[in-house]
């Protein structure tokens, strides 16, 4: 779940999910689309919603 936003040192919105970890949601036509992140009320609005991590869904390796 989405928890929160942030910007890598390259100005990609991060989602930082409830689990800890953090994951890029960037908008980049037409492979990624995403508009709502590009402004403040969208990345608002996002708040809350589901986003399957991808290290979580990882096999543990040990």
């Amino acid at each position: 779940m989405i928890v929160g936003f942030h910007q890598d040192e390259q100005d990609d919105w991060v989602a930082d999910l409830a689990c800890g970890h953090t994951q890029h949601v960037r908008h980049r036509p037409p492979w990624m689309l995403r508009p709502w992140v590009i402004d403040k009320a969208g990345r608002k609005e996002h708040l809350g919603t589901i986003l399957m991590c991808k290290e979580c869904l990882q096999p543990d390796p040990n």
